[in-house]
């Protein structure tokens, strides 16, 4: 795979990111890719490894080490190399429907499972997927490819997520009939509204999407399933359901003052931006930071997107709380190749606010004590306290405990939770009756994705709780093999 002697010719070479202070000017993608020729090299450097770690999706250390795609990543780095890019492509979109959306937003567990990382630079597994990807919509190998034959059965979709439009994409190519619902006025769900646009451009949404409505697929937005429509109209009209609609329940925090003007949930705050900026040019009708002393409080990927987002704004100052201990900044003994690098990770708005207000945002072991309003039940300011990591010796879990005496108040008019997200929201579970698990998770009966009641079955966040846009794309697939098989005896997907 690849050229045998690459990885030692060859340095590792990333599309190179716009400078700070040119991004952050704009709510555009801020990555300049290489050269045709330059992208190629970088596909030599994939080893002829005996175990392709990268593609494996296995779970090692309680984590995920390469892709739970299955991608055929040595296949196609391989065809980089060769610069057979129309093999690569048809040879990619086997395992994955989306690469435009992991291309970009995925965290490229593959790369970290790379046996070239190892003992030196990964390949460049995501931008090799990316070059990929825009030279076959550049040259029309992306365009539609509607079935040739249809089945009769209906099937609707309620979420437009990754999981679902993986789910609708795989049946409408089996020849069922799909409807995939939406509530929000615009297709894509965590895609369009909870991925900001420096890392997805919506328009790259729009260009998939316009494809798969030539290939057939019916969407339909503004329908709220469990409110506008039942779950007793659906069954009428449809053979089959899949529930596709996130873990959109937000982890709230318990403080006295929280009801205070000025505190949003994170997903709130993103999406009022990009609809926004999609709406209006970012004129009107949005949650602003601007000229706002601004308190993140999540130090995961979404509240790293609220960073990257309140730079934007114009935000006075930005604070980033995380409860647990700073990771190492390299793999420590206890954690080796190919597990998942448990180590500190500065991302892109971090990188901003670092250079945009002299510091890195990130205050580690520090939570909310308490927030506190003005005369106007505005937020003016939030009391802040340090948390020490107790290992419990049954469990061996660290627990956070307040310090006595740690406490200290620092100026906040807007505080953006971003603690992540409990599962999913109950009137739609109890509009269709579905058994949930402990988490409030959709049940799927004896390891599958069909829930306790008959002909609905689910996927995605809804389905395994929050995780990656990649991991919510597979459980889409594999949702909709079950579904296929379940209607017609048998599957091919």
């Amino acid at each position: 795979m690849g050229k045998p002697t690459g990885f030692m010719e060859y340095q590792r070479e990333e599309a190179p990111a716009f400078s700070v202070y040119e991004r952050i000017k704009n709510f555009d993608e801020f990555h300049e890719p290489l050269s045709r020729e330059e992208q190629q090299k970088q596909g030599a450097r994939c080893m002829e490894c005996g175990v392709p770690f990268c593609q494996s999706g296995m779970m090692l250390g309680g984590m995920i080490s390469g892709c739970p795609l299955n991608n055929l990543i040595p296949e196609w780095n391989d065809l980089v190399f060769r610069g057979a890019w129309e093999q690569a492509y048809h040879r990619l979109k086997i395992t994955n429907n989306f690469p435009e959306f992991t291309s970009r937003v995925c965290p490229a567990l593959c790369e970290k499972a790379c046996t070239c990382g190892a003992n030196g630079d990964a390949v460049t597994v995501r931008n090799n997927e990316f070059a990929i990807v825009e030279t076959a919509y550049a040259n029309g190998w992306a365009k539609a490819d509607p079935p040739k034959t249809r089945t009769g059965k209906k099937i609707s979709v309620i979420g437009s997520g990754p999981s679902g439009l993986a789910a609708a994409d795989q049946l409408n190519k089996r020849g069922h009939s799909v409807t995939v619902f939406e509530r929000s006025d615009r297709i894509g769900g965590l895609l369009m509204y909870g991925i900001p646009n420096m890392k997805l451009e919506k328009t790259i949404i729009e260009r998939r999407l316009d494809v798969m409505r030539e290939e057939g697929i019916t969407f339909r937005t503004s329908v709220n399933v469990g409110k506008d429509i039942s779950f007793e109209e659906l069954n009428k009209e449809f053979d089959r359901i899949v529930l596709a609609c996130g873990a959109s329940n937000p982890r709230d925090i318990k403080a006295e003052g929280r009801d205070a003007n000025g505190i949003y949930f994170a997903v709130d705050f993103l999406k009022s931006t990009t609809k926004a900026l999609l709406d209006n040019g970012l004129t009107e009708g949005y949650i602003s930071a601007k000229g706002k002393n601004v308190l993140v409080i999540g130090g995961g990927d979404t509240g790293n997107d609220c960073v990257g987002t309140c730079v934007r704004h114009g935000a006075k100052s930005i604070l980033q709380l995380e409860m647990m201990p700073k990771l190492p900044d390299t793999r420590a003994e206890n954690n080796p190749w190919p597990e998942w690098p448990r180590v500190c990770k500065t991302d892109y708005g971090q990188e901003e606010a670092a250079a945009v207000f002299g510091k890195d945002p990130r205050e580690y072991q520090t939570t909310v004590k308490e927030f506190i309003k003005d005369n106007n039940g505005d937020l003016k300011a939030v009391v802040l306290v340090k948390l020490d990591a107790v290992k419990d010796s049954k469990t061996g879990r660290l627990n956070m405990t307040p310090i006595e005496g740690s406490e200290y108040i620092v100026d906040c008019e807007l505080a953006l939770i971003a603690a992540g997200f409990l599962g999913s929201e109950s009137y739609v579970t109890d509009s269709f009756g579905v058994a949930l698990d402990g988490r409030t998770n959709v049940a799927g009966q004896n390891g599958t994705h069909l829930t306790s009641v008959p002909n609905v079955f689910t996927a995605g966040d809804m389905h395994s709780g929050q995780s990656l846009v990649v991991r919510a794309i597979r459980d889409g697939r594999d949702c909709a093999r079950e579904v296929d098989e379940s209607l017609m005896g048998y599957t091919n997907l």
